[in-house]
């Protein structure tokens, strides 16, 4: 089990040893409890739902499945192994004592939003020249056509919504830990805006 939901503070930084400027993500972690475990027998495979936050309005099937678990707002699920789901139980806490300076994790977070883009943003495109009459056209994608099929192609690069997607980061080095307020940093920049959710997987420690 090495699942953990946190909430992204923001970006800082730290000085080691030499005085090198290491920047870091902070992450406010505070308690992830288990929720479900799921097992091959019942659910056809082996899972833990791991959640996270505070809500107040509760549905009756919410109410129901969490019990006496808490009210939250976040859950996660994350495949282990039968022999692992045996030593996991309904309403245990994860904190981050698992995570020591050194480890290597992987943050995923839905990255920022940012509505309806064009070409020059969305995908780094140069536009049109400044010169030779080229009037109001310097952000414009050109032409997005071809002399067959006569139609733009699915999947072709152009204007259109940017971000709001599931991003994950590996390789992530895990350079600073609070235990007591349960505050992880990470070595550089972790996706997502301030305050959305980001789920830390540990992959090994280097």
């Amino acid at each position: 089990m090495n699942l953990l939901l946190g909430t992204k503070i923001g970006m800082s930084r730290i000085f080691d040893e030499d005085g090198k400027v290491i920047p870091l993500t902070l992450i406010q972690s505070g308690e992830s409890v288990v929720t479900q475990v799921k097992s091959t027998e019942k659910d056809g495979y082996s899972a833990i739902q791991v959640s996270h936050g505070v809500r107040k309005n509760l549905n009756k099937a919410q109410k129901g499945h969490f019990g006496d678990a808490g009210s939250f707002r976040y859950s996660k699920e994350q495949k282990i192994s039968s022999e692992e789901s045996q030593n996991v139980a309904k309403g245990q806490k994860i904190n981050i004592d698992f995570l020591s300076l050194g480890d290597i994790v992987r943050a995923s977070a839905i990255s920022k939003s940012k509505g309806f883009q064009g070409g020059v943003k969305r995908h780094g495109f140069a536009g049109m020249p400044r010169t030779h009459g080229h009037h109001h056209v310097l952000r414009h994608v050109g032409s997005g056509g071809q002399r067959f099929p006569q139609h733009t192609l699915k999947g072709s690069r152009g204007p259109g919504r940017m971000g709001g997607d599931r991003i994950s980061t590996r390789g992530l080095k895990v350079v600073y830990l609070d235990i007591a307020n349960n505050i992880i940093g990470l070595k550089g920049a972790v996706p997502g805006r301030k305050g959305s959710l980001v789920e830390i997987t540990k992959l090994s420690k280097k």
